[in-house]
């Protein structure tokens, strides 16, 4: 158990882009509009699948841009709560985007092995790559998150 003067929380105002795991957000947010750029820009061959796609990437975008700025305003300050709220959004974010680049990376393989000379595909495969990066990074904030969380 902690004591009560080590708790760990979360940072406020500009120090937010300068402490990790928060200065992840700003690579997230880039990976994640990048995404949703790029399957905007391609050709749907699945919708299903790249629905889901656009959805993961339009909600962790918009997550991830309003917890920044949150923090940036210091909305968090004296509740507890948040350090909690940030490992549920983290962990909820990685599970989606890894989902979400592994149906990427399937439709992608779908619309090369069909036709491979279809217009639109290195949208797809570079919506691939940003996707996994996406998926790394926030697997990354939600380890450390989750380490923040369980010292506080």
């Amino acid at each position: 158990m902690s004591s009560p003067g080590s708790t760990t929380s979360l940072p406020s105002g500009l120090a937010v882009l300068r402490t990790f795991p928060d200065v992840l957000f700003i690579p997230e947010i880039i990976f994640g509009g990048l995404v949703w750029i790029l399957v905007a820009s391609s050709k749907v061959p699945i919708p299903m699948l790249q629905g889901w796609v656009m959805f993961v990437s339009v909600f962790c975008f918009i997550m991830s841009t309003i917890l920044l700025c949150l923090y940036i305003c210091s909305v968090h300050r004296g509740s507890s709560s948040w350090v909690t709220l940030d490992v549920i959004c983290q962990s909820t974010a990685a599970l989606f985007y890894l989902s979400a680049a592994v149906l990427e990376a399937y439709a992608t393989h779908i619309v090369h092995f069909v036709d491979p000379l279809v217009a639109g595909h290195r949208e797809n495969i570079a919506a691939v790559v940003f996707a996994f990066l996406a998926t790394l990074v926030y697997v990354i904030h939600k380890v450390c998150s989750t380490l923040r969380w369980k010292s506080s």
